[in-house]
């Protein structure tokens, strides 16, 4: 019986070991790239493999250097240039030629599986960074290789997906919020791609997705759709006051490490905080000031009406400054969720990012109609639209808080969210 139990306990430590080795870690520090031509925090949210391809200088070399992609980034060059001279008004003809097809994804994961090796540069960065980052989370139980492979299928899907929307005008997720910004009917827009494709293009680009990827980039800057980076870099700046302060915090004299209140955008231009929104906060200043937790998440981007100007998560935490006296270093903002799925999954990304203890509670105030559904059918929601649940509800408290335990799955870059990816 002894050795029965004896060895129950080595595997579970056996099976433990791995998982921590596996997950992400609250130490790695996320590599932004130094991009002049698009902004860096969009393109490293959504293409964090080839943001490190960039980045780290004995990976770009190697890929660089390397005759299978320079024969590609050739071909790629060659389909634009023909692009130019043939497409006219034709825009998924723009489009087909600077997306990835499958036999170009499939050539790249072939000449990938080839060079990885695990005390190379490309199983150095499937350990160093692939991993730890959280960025690639549902295939963390992977090989190295198959690891490094996923990574970039992710990546070339997300940027094929942003040309779909923000080119070739295919409904996104979220039509009503987050669809191009011009007509089919609109006679500039072919110039404006086949500029785009000028632009992005030629001898300078030395690695072979970088005309694809900054094809990609143009096309969400000519939509203006750059919700991605908005208050970009937080942690310098909005959020700073509130970083010092989780460095200080003893989190075992509280409840919960965080309150999280879900944005509710208006539906006309000219207001800047919804009823919904005001509530909202008054409710999670009342547990606030309970001292059930040291930090008030307000959760919300630029959503409602389609294009505002006004900032879901920005308007809130000034109303809590200025009409409910919270103190600023007290509030995180995360001004980038677009609904209710990511409201949950992009305050555990801060919560991961910011050093706030993952085994602890979180508490959700909002309305009492909401409560019903965030502790019911949106973990299924969740599911469906990321792969995975970001979170496990805990008990419900009251018709206005429900528990949360926050899943550092959330890290995982979502490839068909281009503004919130």
């Amino acid at each position: 019986m002894r050795i029965l139990v004896t060895t129950l306990l080595f595997w579970l430590f056996i099976f433990q070991t791995k998982a921590q080795q596996n997950s992400a870690d609250q130490s790695y520090q996320l590599i932004i790239g130094k991009s002049q031509l698009y902004n860096p925090y969009i393109q490293y949210k959504s293409y964090y493999l080839l943001t490190l391809i960039q980045e780290l200088p004995d990976l770009r070399k190697a890929i660089a250097e390397d005759q299978v992609f320079q024969k590609l980034l050739k071909d790629k060059s060659n389909n634009a240039a023909t692009a130019l001279k043939t497409c006219a008004q034709n825009i998924s003809c723009y489009a087909d030629a600077m997306k990835f097809s499958e036999a170009e994804i499939l050539l790249v994961n072939e000449r990938l599986s080839t060079l990885y090796k695990e005390e190379n540069v490309f199983g150095e960065v499937a350990k160093n960074h692939l991993l730890p980052s959280g960025c690639y989370g549902l295939f963390q139980d992977l090989p190295g290789q198959q690891l490094l492979i996923k990574a970039w299928e992710q990546d070339a899907k997300a940027l094929n997906y942003a040309i779909e929307v923000y080119i070739e005008g295919k409904k996104p997720n979220y039509p009503k919020i987050d669809s191009i910004a011009f007509s089919s009917k609109d006679k500039e827009f072919p110039t404006f791609i086949s500029s785009n494709v000028s632009l992005n293009t030629g001898p300078d680009k030395k690695l072979f997705f970088e005309p694809s990827m900054n094809f990609a980039l143009g096309a969400l800057k000519l939509n203006n759709r750059l919700e991605a980076a908005d208050y970009e870099p937080m942690n310098t700046g909005v959020n700073q006051s509130a970083i010092a302060k989780i460095k200080k915090t003893n989190f075992k004299n509280y409840k919960y490490s965080v309150i999280l209140v879900p944005g509710a955008g208006p539906e006309d231009r000219d207001t800047e905080l919804s009823a919904g929104g005001m509530i909202r906060c008054r409710i999670a200043a009342i547990q606030y000031h309970k001292g059930v937790a040291p930090f008030i998440v307000v959760s919300g981007g630029r959503v409602h009406p389609y294009k505002t100007k006004y900032s879901e998560a920005y308007e809130m935490k000034k109303f809590l400054v200025s009409t409910l006296h919270i103190p600023e270093n007290s509030i995180i903002m995360e001004p980038h969720a677009r609904h209710t799925t990511t409201n949950l999954r992009n305050c555990i990304r801060l919560m991961f990012r910011y050093g706030m203890p993952m085994e602890k509670l979180g508490l959700i105030s909002t309305i009492k109609s909401t409560i019903p559904y965030i502790s019911g059918i949106l973990s299924d929601r969740c599911k469906k639209e990321l792969g995975y649940y970001p979170y496990k509800i805990g008990q419900t408290l009251s018709d206005t808080e429900v528990e949360f335990y926050p899943n550092s799955m959330s890290l995982q870059i979502d490839f068909d969210e281009p503004l919130d990816p």
